[in-house]
């Protein structure tokens, strides 16, 4: 009789990875959004993707690849199965044995996907287990640019014949066939940004040259100088693709791309700003899994994410979540609303715009031209019985209060709002005219965050000779180093020389009190309210970086970009 297999609940209880309750309502997620048990375990934060993958390894007798290890990648045979296979279903060939071909998949589970191998590369087929999360990282890591951040080519050179009288004008070439050399250069430019992992591409007319910058990890990077003459052409065939008006360039200009990339669906969004040199073009990278990484992926410390799981299952009251633009807002309230999404749960969102589509969630987008405001949508959605509303942001007194009486009438209110800091929230909704007892009843939380770059795992090394200005700027002290030393970028293949890869956040979280909701109503100065918060537990951006600083995950310089203690000494960062 074959071996009962057991359970990876079970499997998870046995190594203390998980609590009974967590098994419980992990089960309860599954079962109401249709995803498997493991997913629903990481995206509510319970464990990580780590552990759930050398749990399904044990379950189905498998063995576990830690594809962090330089001796598993040196393992791995990209030449084995054909590209398509490898990006669009995110599996590694690691060699053959005795005619039969063994891949790294990340879902054992997944038995169509199986059958498809089999039959596309005609062989059978042994299986081992990594996370989904490292086997993408692999991917993109080797289809980017292994031998550095940028090539020393041009984008020009392949593209368009860099030798063509300086008199052509290549404007004729945005309406042409795909092998026109201006749609070879967009379509060259776009690919390789979304492979580099950019969150931006700017394109920016200067006086001799238009300049081509990518963003990534949050820091512009200069990939290139096109000719000038170039400029027409280039700034008309993206206008073209985004739907804008080519032959107007005086008034600002928003648009989409959508096209695929590897196999991969990518959407762009397009602005465009006239400048003294001509337009400003920025194409802004939307990837549906950048929110959809699991909240124990976001850079949470275990007790705030414990914090933040049962604020967001609160039945009533507003959470808001605050910090300039970029610094990761949006992909939280995603997360949390991808958690919340349940067939039991009726979720209404207003948006400006909306960026990410997502599967049991009624989106609604702003139209400020036809009337169809923030205040409008609001008031709409409350009349159709929403469990649980988001509100893109909280713009003035009109919205703020009427999310404020959705609160107080029994559903869960998410929003973002521009400040600097969670406490500061609370003066700013009092400076647009919120009433004191209000603002005091309905906020249950605020979140401050910032994005930060993470140190690559792969080339980091302690550093022997830190610098104790910045040390200083970030509040880490020689006791603090006693038993432990900082970490330093260094740069290889994997991260394309630059040291780091990927963002995650620090994070603040000022639950709503006694006291604070006192201060509120007695509209306080700032410093009450934050020293109130901090009594009250509250981790400040800085306690949250100077921990990660600590346990090798970024740099002081880093954290010290957006959070440093008070200093009457100014200090260059370097990024």
């Amino acid at each position: 009789m074959a071996r009962k297999r057991k359970k990876l609940g079970e499997i998870l209880l046995e190594w203390s990875t998980v609590t009974e309750q967590q098994v419980r309502q992990a089960l309860s997620i599954a079962d109401g959004s249709g995803k498997r048990v493991g997913e629903a375990m990481v995206e509510a934060g319970f464990t990580k993707e780590e552990d759930i993958a050398k749990a399904l390894a044990a379950q189905f007798d498998l063995e576990y690849i830690n594809l962090d290890r330089p001796e598993a990648q040196s393992q791995i045979d990209l030449s084995l199965i054909p590209e398509d296979l490898v990006k669009r279903h995110l599996v590694l060939p690691i060699g053959t044995m005795n005619g039969r071909l063994k891949l790294i998949i990340h879902d054992p589970m997944d038995l169509e996907l199986l059958d498809l191998l089999r039959f596309r590369l005609n062989r059978e087929i042994d299986t081992a287990i990594a996370p989904k999360s490292a086997i993408k990282a692999f991917i993109d890591g080797t289809s980017g640019n292994p031998a550095g951040m940028f090539s020393d080519e041009s984008l020009v050179t392949e593209s368009v014949d860099v030798t063509m009288d300086r008199s052509v004008d290549t404007s004729v070439d945005i309406m042409a066939g795909e092998d026109a050399p201006i749609i070879r250069l967009v379509h060259r430019m776009i690919v390789e940004a979304v492979r580099m992992r950019a969150s931006d591409i700017h394109v920016e007319p200067m006086a001799d040259r238009v300049v081509l910058r990518y963003r990534i990890d949050g820091v512009c990077h200069v990939r290139d100088n096109l000719p000038k003459r170039m400029q027409s052409s280039l700034l008309a065939r993206l206008k073209l693709m985004a739907g804008m008006n080519i032959a107007d360039k005086r008034i600002p200009q928003d648009g989409r791309i959508m096209m695929p990339v590897d196999a991969e669906q990518v959407d762009f969004r397009v602005s465009a700003c006239p400048a003294y040199h001509g337009e400003s073009i920025v194409l802004r990278i939307l990837r549906s899994e950048s929110v959809k990484v699991g909240l124990q992926n976001l850079g949470f410390e275990a007790d705030t994410l414990e914090q933040f799981n049962k604020i967001i299952r609160r039945p009533n009251g507003i959470f808001l979540v605050t910090g300039p633009t970029g610094s990761g807002k949006t992909t939280t309230l995603y997360s949390a609303m991808d958690v919340l999404n349940r067939p039991d749960r009726k979720i209404i969102t207003a948006e400006d715009p909306v960026e990410y589509n997502f599967t049991g969630i009624n989106q609604c987008q702003v139209r400020e031209s036809i009337g169809l405001t923030f205040s409008a949508i609001l008031r709409a959605m409350l009349r159709q019985a929403p469990d649980i509303v988001l509100v893109g942001e909280i713009r003035d007194r009109e919205v703020a209060e009427i999310a404020i009486q959705a609160a107080l009438t029994g559903h869960l209110v998410f929003s973002t709002l521009h400040t600097n800091d969670a406490p500061s929230a609370i003066t700013r909704l009092l400076d647009m005219g919120v009433k004191p007892f209000l603002l005091a009843s309905a906020v249950q939380a605020v979140m401050g965050q910032r994005l930060i770059r993470f140190l690559c795992e792969r080339c980091r090394e302690p550093d022997p000779e830190p610098d104790h200005r910045l040390l200083g700027l970030v509040g880490i002290t020689d006791k603090d180093l006693q038993n432990q030393s900082t970490y330093r970028a260094v740069g290889c293949t994997h991260c394309g020389d630059i040291g780091y890869h990927g963002r995650k956040a620090i994070f603040e979280l000022m639950k709503m009190n006694s006291e604070i909701r006192e201060l509120a109503f007695r509209r306080a100065p700032i410093g009450e309210i934050r020293d109130a918060a901090a009594r009250a537990g509250m981790r400040s951006l800085l306690g949250d970086g100077k921990i990660k600083i600590l346990r090798g995950d970024t740099t002081a310089s880093e954290v010290a970009r957006f959070a440093q203690v008070e200093s009457d000494t100014p200090v260059e960062i370097d990024v």
